[in-house]
C-alpha cells in the first residue's frame, strides 16, 4: 500500500489525521537529525498494525510531504 502523507513537526501532540488527500501527520519531535521521519515510521507501523520495518519513505525524505510504502 502507497499513501501521501503531509508531516507537521514540532506539534503539541502527536496524532494521525484523515484527509482526502491522504494522511496528516503531526509529530512533537522537530524535523531536524532525521528525528520527525523516524516518529512519523514509528507512528504509522503501530496506526497499521505493522512492524517499523514495513514502513518505508518512499519519496520527501526531506520534505514535509511524503510517499510513503506500507508493506502488509
Amino acid at each position: 500500500m502507497v499513501i501521501n502523507v503531509r508531516v507537521i513537526p514540532r506539534a503539541k501532540v502527536n496524532r494521525i489525521q484523515e484527509t482526502e488527500a491522504g494522511l496528516r501527520v503531526h509529530v512533537t519531535k522537530p524535523a531536524e537529525d532525521n528525528r520527525a521521519n523516524e516518529a512519523v515510521v514509528e507512528m504509522l507501523a503501530e496506526h497499521f498494525g505493522v512492524r517499523k520495518n514495513q514502513v518505508s519513505i518512499i519519496k520527501g525524505e526531506k520534505s514535509r510531504n511524503k510517499l510513503i510504502e506500507i508493506k502488509v
